[in-house]
């Protein structure tokens, strides 16, 4: 088990730190699970009550968290980030297996150094594998596929050729990557099938959910920006152009030649129509359908989505809905009692 002392993790966050506890820190965990032997955060003010009753050896707090009297904070910038980076720690990194007698290594394969491949993962014919991979139980890495330095790809993903990883790229369990896009063309009285010969491009540090598909381009590439992360049961398909740093949340379903920018963030559950283009910076809420162009630097979200603070003020509309057939109800019965009235009068 890793540990280490509370004096080791101050000057982790702080440098300049000189301390003398030797307090045996295990781990970390929550307010409320805290030990004596973890660390904990809390970043809201309104936590303070928490703060003081946990019984974390040390908890993290912003700068300006109330008075804890005795009871040892550390006050920092940004107590979540500090409190990932203590996190990291007690993680580690998977120990180094090498290969498993029951592993298949086609003799063409390229194979760098320190990789680990578990039992029943296949490579095939002339893949090449980045120093430091690790591969797990029962996934499968095709034919040409390339993967850079230090991936990490999951029990029984498939990599399938035409597929080229960079460098830090996690995948999944049974996450596939280079799978034939959805293209079909109408023949006489059949759907015929368009041959998928493009690639797939991957990104250094991204990160890529388990059960998620990202399709093979038909013509060209399928591409996904360094540091994106897409969560479990997403599915990118065919000629996809997927920027940097975008977060993709679980149950993303994107069409073809889709373009997203940088920066950009998808709620789970959104659905894009084909051929459209997501600026970057932009943030689409979960369950949305997108089905036209969205500018940079916006907040879309409904179905069809448009700009939220105006889906927001047509969802109030629509609430009030009934009041309002209610009043033009009876505005219908007084304009059909005074039209009464009046034939009445005309009459006498």
């Amino acid at each position: 088990m890793l540990t280490y002392t509370l004096d080791q993790l101050a000057r982790l966050l702080d440098p300049a730190h000189h301390g003398d506890s030797d307090m045996l820190i295990r781990g970390v965990s929550s307010l409320e699970e805290a030990s004596d032997t973890t660390v904990a955060f809390a970043d809201d003010a309104k936590l303070l009550d928490q703060v003081m009753t946990s019984k974390a050896a040390v908890v993290l707090v912003p700068k300006d968290f109330p008075d804890t009297g005795d009871r040892l904070v550390w006050r920092v910038d940004k107590p979540r980030i500090d409190f990932l980076k203590i996190t990291e720690l007690f993680v580690g990194k998977p120990a180094f297996k090498g290969i498993h007698e029951r592993a298949s290594i086609d003799a063409s394969a390229t194979v760098g150094k320190n990789i680990s491949v578990d039992a029943c993962a296949v490579i095939a014919r002339n893949a090449v594998i980045g120093d430091g991979c690790r591969i797990g139980a029962g996934a499968f890495i095709g034919e040409g596929v390339v993967l850079g330095r230090d991936c990490i790809i999951d029990a029984n993903a498939s990599i399938l050729p035409g597929a080229i990883l960079g460098n830090r790229v996690v995948v999944h369990p049974a996450a596939t990557i280079s799978a034939d896009g959805f293209g079909f063309v109408w023949l006489e009285d059949h759907h015929h099938k368009v041959p998928q010969i493009g690639r797939v491009e991957i990104g250094d540090d991204v990160e890529i959910g388990a059960s998620t598909c990202i399709d093979r381009a038909t013509l060209g590439v399928t591409r996904i920006g360094k540091g994106t992360k897409i969560d479990n049961q997403v599915h990118v398909g065919h000629n996809c152009d997927i920027g940097e740093h975008v977060l993709l949340v679980a149950q993303v379903g994107i069409s073809g030649s889709v373009t997203i920018g940088d920066n950009s963030v998808l709620g789970g559950k959104v659905g894009v129509v084909g051929h459209l283009r997501i600026g970057s910076g932009t943030t689409v809420g979960g369950r949305s359908t997108v089905t036209k162009d969205i500018p940079d630097n916006t907040h879309y979200w409904g179905t069809p989505a448009r700009e939220y603070k105006k889906a927001l003020r047509e969802q109030a509309a629509a609430a009030r809905l009934p009041d309002l057939v209610k009043q033009v109800r009876e505005l219908q019965q007084e304009i059909e009692q005074r039209s009464r009235q009046v034939t009445l009068s005309e009459h006498e």
